[in-house]
């Protein structure tokens, strides 16, 4: 081949790079501008800064991890994912989120208080999905930590409340501060019972990494361009469900279609679900 046919191909396969990233930037700050105007509207304020990390294909720290042991009680097979809720409701929400992401905090933020309702009714169960994606994008290890960290909270039976803290003390994205056990730890003594020899062995040996990986893994073979990805019986809802937007309101009357006839739940609810 000429010099100036190799130095053709290459261009053309520079060109076709850059518009792959230009495509990837674009529908990038899509998602940023919706999910920024759906927490405007839940709380009112002026302006709101959220970063969606986009399935780049980066290298992961989770890639290193041990042998898969799953949490207690969670969800096996090819999708993993912690359960919450009482196991018989008649709705199921799926969310796909990595501890690390701002705008899974900002997600969270909006919607926590309306979830724990539908579940402390009866209406609706949730499927929490682990993932890693800033690790593989910024580089670190915090998603991966504070994962493996919430996985150990499951196992204690308190998965929901150290979800929580952990998206209330949620740290900068591009500050790796969940990096750290010692951190992890620490914020666990903000949910009661928690902070045990069991708990603080399970974080520090990272028992739970290689199933954490292995849910990073179902999200990356999944159809999914970023985190939070959101999903009701199926169907996803973020950022909207067909025409509509969206909204803690708007939750709740989708909730309520899909379970019209359908009696609410009265089993236990999932280890780690929040009671009421």
């Amino acid at each position: 081949m000429s010099e100036k046919n190799r130095d053709g191909n290459r261009s053309a396969r520079e060109r076709l790079q850059q518009q792959r990233e230009r495509e990837k930037a674009r529908e990038k700050q899509r998602r940023v501008l919706v999910v920024s105007a759906a927490v405007v509207g839940v709380l009112g304020l002026a302006a709101v800064v959220g970063v969606i990390a986009a399935n780049s294909g980066g290298k992961d720290s989770s890639d290193k991890a041990g042998p898969v042991v799953d949490p207690a009680g969670a969800i096996a097979g090819d999708r993993p994912a912690i359960p919450t809720g009482r196991p018989d409701a008649p709705s199921t929400l799926q969310i796909w989120e990595d501890f690390r992401c701002p705008a899974c905090q900002q997600f969270e933020g909006a919607f926590r208080d309306t979830i724990h309702e539908l579940e402390a009714a009866g209406a609706l169960k949730a499927e929490y999905h682990l993932a890693t994606l800033i690790d593989g994008n910024l580089g670190g290890s915090g998603s991966l930590r504070a994962a493996n960290a919430a996985a150990c909270a499951q196992d204690a039976g308190k998965f929901t409340a150290y979800h929580d803290v952990l998206y209330t003390n949620q740290p900068p994205e591009t500050d790796d501060a969940y990096a750290e056990n010692d951190k992890l730890i620490e914020l666990a003594g903000k949910v009661p019972g928690l902070d045990t020899p069991a708990f603080r062995g399970c974080v520090e040996d990272g028992t739970h990494d290689g199933w954490v990986k292995k849910s990073n893994d179902a999200f990356k073979k999944s159809e999914f361009n970023g985190t939070p990805s959101v999903l009701l019986n199926g169907e996803s809802i973020f950022p909207q469900k067909g025409s509509e937007q969206i909204s803690p309101d708007n939750l709740k009357k989708w909730v309520a279609e899909a379970n019209r006839g359908k009696k609410p739940g009265t089993a236990s609810p999932a280890a780690g679900s929040p009671t009421r």
